[in-house]
């Protein structure tokens, strides 16, 4: 794959997607993680199958797969290198794509996207809420940088490769059969399970 329409799917694909790998969580940031999930899924009802859009070597993953160690998992992985560690696990259907690229075909009790959003193109956006609504059969989970207003932020000594947004806001926004269920914020110096500023939302659909 070295055809992309934006140059943050060149970014990720490449070395600094690569290497990227190298900064992944230590058991302690797996932990924090499974707890933000352990929470996250006691909202919901009968999930039995996820998909994550940029899951990198999947550790979030990894920590479904031990809260719901019989559901099904899927992975969409633009990083070569990712996607190797991936299959290496073996444990989640993994499409070798970049997320613009991608066509499903089928539907997830629960989409989701980790701190994804705030690395892609903001004019390729709307296009990557409408794939998270249609995988998602229910629930749509949104894990990202939160900002009221769209604001570029320097990342790692590059320019226009974080964004931050109200992402779930403009998918309530987009979607009328979306509602918020609930959400929450995990501070990085939280006393027992620190992570990075992260902001989540957890969407339902429901008919009107």
């Amino acid at each position: 794959m070295t055809d992309f329409s934006t140059e943050q799917e060149t970014f990720w694909a490449g070395d600094f997607g690569s290497e990227y790998i190298n900064r992944n969580p230590s058991n302690f940031e797996l932990a924090a993680r499974l707890a933000l999930f352990a929470k996250i899924l006691a909202r919901t009802q009968n999930v039995d199958s996820f998909i994550e859009l940029g899951a990198n070597i999947g550790n979030n993953l990894r920590v479904l797969n031990q809260l719901r160690d019989k559901a099904a998992l899927a992975a969409v992985e633009i990083n070569k290198d990712a996607v190797k560690a991936l299959e290496a696990w073996g444990k989640a259907e993994v499409f070798h794509k970049s997320i613009l690229d991608f066509e499903p075909g089928r539907q997830y009790d629960m989409s989701f996207v980790s701190g994804v959003l705030i690395h892609l193109n903001p004019d390729v956006l709307p296009q990557v809420y409408d794939l998270l609504y249609h995988l998602g059969r229910r629930y749509v989970c949104v894990i990202e940088y939160y900002n009221p207003s769209p604001v570029d932020i320097p990342y790692r000594g590059h320019k226009g490769k974080l964004f931050k947004r109200d992402f779930a806001g403009e998918m309530l926004d987009r979607f009328s059969d979306l509602v918020l269920i609930d959400y929450g914020f995990v501070y990085h110096r939280d006393n027992n399970y620190p992570l990075d500023d992260l902001t989540w939302f957890l969407l339902e659909k429901r008919e009107s």
